[in-house]
């Protein structure tokens, strides 16, 4: 039998019920309502036929739902996801031609190949390199740069740009041939979805409805949006009166395809793939988590990179663009009951059913209605309070986040969060090479020991003890040097340092090479070298050292312990071995 944590939907299958099936197919007729405007919507963002967006909501879903470990992440076209797949097309063809749509593909199929690959190789930490201010920053930009995007179609005008100073330069320079009707459609349908979403849920509440029912119709209206538009257009012949059209949408479920094998496409096309797949994981896992948590379920980073993969491979050969779990769609599918991933393989048949029957009625929809729906949508992206937040809180992270932001607004999607990822590995890089440290003493009549400029502590003359709050590496391993020493140079008295080691899980080669120079300088100036309360992990590599062998103290198994044996001492000298036996009981 094939073990569940390979297939998680086996796991799922197990006492599966009436009353749980009826609560999946309830949310999945809800999030296909929703998916629906949103998968055009999200095409037309892409610079791709409407009719990709509905691929990319059928295959991918089913194999989230067989794969995914999430019970209610909503899988398939997102916002970020998009505009990122427009940006990394933008160089290789006019968007919407065929070129344009296979090379979406490709990086649909190429994004799914390095997230199966992460999965498989275990890689999910990678992830945990774009932090959350860069990743807030980033997609506080995206929301800024898609909404710009979309206020060519509100507008009726043909204006576009890489970043939001080609968008306004465009925009601005387009203003004289605004069409009436089309930013009457895309206005109205803009403020009706705002007071839709301030005050409609609030309104069904006092009608009698319930707060999950109210909340549910609330998050529905794009869908009444689209039919009276829709419908609007049709029997107004608005087509003909110059405003643009959703137009003919092929009817029929996407055939299997692999995508075009072009070596030279696949290698321009790696490096957006890569970034991605790491946001869409990463926004991904975020809401997967977060949802999973409120039933306290668990959610397995390292499966959801292979069940994701496997969904962008999907859609890569079956005529969809890259996909991940959306934020609003996740949350709607949790709030309407869904109880397990069938959820999403319902609402994928019930995409399928879409694709069949209102391909012809779609044709008339209104291009406007979908840019006001994405408008909407990615002003919860948004977020500027988040900045002035992270300032107060962090600067360094503050101007991470700035930077990303701004980077991203001027330059484009790429640069925004490669530039983000390196401010941020540059700044946490400075920050761990010069690591805190505090001279500490002991609490009088407790056990406790506490940084001497803050507390009023017992302190020797003869002794000094060190708290090193940073684990050990090469950035950092000079820095501890000039620190020990510029210690010892302060009290001229002194015959023993303690390293107090609590906060050290690591201490790489560079590392020992500073302390073997810190044990043999301190020699020569008669001082004593000591370690206390070193980790198990980090003894069991020290004791095959020569530096274990050559301290010229020993090491405690507690700091507390160090200042028994060393408060007082008139003897500089103690023992030139490392008592192992002592220091192994400190894991």
């Amino acid at each position: 039998m094939i073990p569940s944590r390979w297939i998680p939907l086996i796991g799922w299958l197990h006492g599966y019920q009436r009353d749980i099936l009826a609560r999946d197919l309830l949310a999945a007729v809800i999030v296909t309502l929703m998916l629906v405007p949103q998968a055009l919507a999200y095409a037309l963002l892409a610079g791709l036929p409407p009719e990709v967006g509905l691929y990319a909501s059928m295959l991918p879903l089913m194999l989230y739902a067989v794969f995914g470990t999430s019970a209610t992440l909503a899988v398939g076209p997102v916002a970020v996801a998009s505009l990122m797949t427009a940006s990394a097309l933008s160089g290789i063809a006019a968007p919407g031609s065929a070129e344009y749509v296979g090379a979406a593909l490709v990086l649909a199929a190429l994004s799914g190949l390095v997230l199966v690959a992460m999965g498989l190789l275990r890689l999910g930490f990678l992830a945990n390199f774009l932090s959350h201010p860069v990743i807030s920053g980033f997609v506080t930009a995206s929301g800024i740069l898609i909404a710009a995007s979309q206020l060519r179609h509100i507008l009726g005008v043909d204006a576009s740009g890489h970043n939001l100073v080609e968008l306004v330069t465009a925009l601005v320079s387009q203003l004289g041939q605004v069409d009436p009707v089309t930013l009457a459609i895309g206005g109205g349908v803009w403020g009706y979805l705002l007071l839709c979403r301030r005050h409609l849920k609030e309104g069904l509440r006092r009608l009698g409805l319930s707060t999950t029912a109210a909340d549910l119709v609330a998050k529905a209206a794009p869908v009444s949006a689209v039919i009276v538009t829709t419908l609007l257009a049709w029997g107004l012949g608005l087509g003909e009166r110059g405003v643009a059209l959703v137009g003919e949408v092929p009817s029929g479920l996407p055939s299997l395809a692999l995508p075009s094998l072009d070596t030279g496409l696949w290698s321009s096309l790696a490096p957006a793939a890569v970034l991605i797949s790491l946001v869409g994981f990463v926004e991904s896992v975020s809401v997967a988590q977060t949802l999973a948590a409120k039933r306290r379920q668990r959610i397995d980073p390292n499966q959801e990179l292979i069940a994701l993969g496997l969904a962008n491979l999907g859609a890569g050969t079956s005529g969809g663009s890259p996909v991940s779990g959306g934020f609003s769609r996740s949350v709607v599918n949790f709030e309407a009951g869904a109880a397990t991933p069938l959820a999403g393989a319902f609402t994928a048949l019930g995409i399928a059913v879409a694709t069949l029957t209102l391909t012809t009625p779609l044709a008339y929809l209104p291009k406007a209605t979908l840019a006001a729906t994405i408008i909407v949508a990615v002003a919860t992206l948004i977020d500027l309070r988040a900045i002035k937040r992270t300032w107060a809180y962090s600067r360094a992270d503050g101007v991470a986040m700035l930077a990303t932001l701004a980077l991203t607004l001027v330059h484009g999607v790429e640069s925004g969060i490669l530039g983000g990822v390196v401010l941020s590995l540059g700044l946490h890089l400075y920050r761990t090479s010069r690591p805190h440290s505090a001279v500490v003493g002991r609490v009088p009549g407790s056990e406790h020991f506490r940084n001497v400029r803050r507390h009023a502590v017992e302190t020797d003359e003869r002794l000094a003890i060190l708290r090193v709050d940073e684990s050990l590496y090469f950035a950092n391993a000079r820095y501890l040097e000039d620190t020990v020493m510029a210690l010892a140079a302060r009290q001229p008295g002194l015959a023993h340092i303690v390293l107090a080691c609590q906060a050290v899980n690591v201490i790489d080669a560079s590392a020992l090479e500073s302390l073997e120079a810190i044990n043999s300088r301190l020699k020569d100036a008669g001082v004593c070298l000591h370690l206390a309360e070193v980790k198990g992990p980090v003894m069991d590599r020290l004791e095959h050292t020569e530096f274990c062998r050559e301290i010229t103290g020993r090491v405690f198994l507690s700091t507390y312990d160090a200042w028994q044996a060393l408060h007082g001492q008139d003897d500089g000298q103690l023992s030139q071995q490392c008592p192992v036996t002592e220091a192994s009981t400190a894991r």
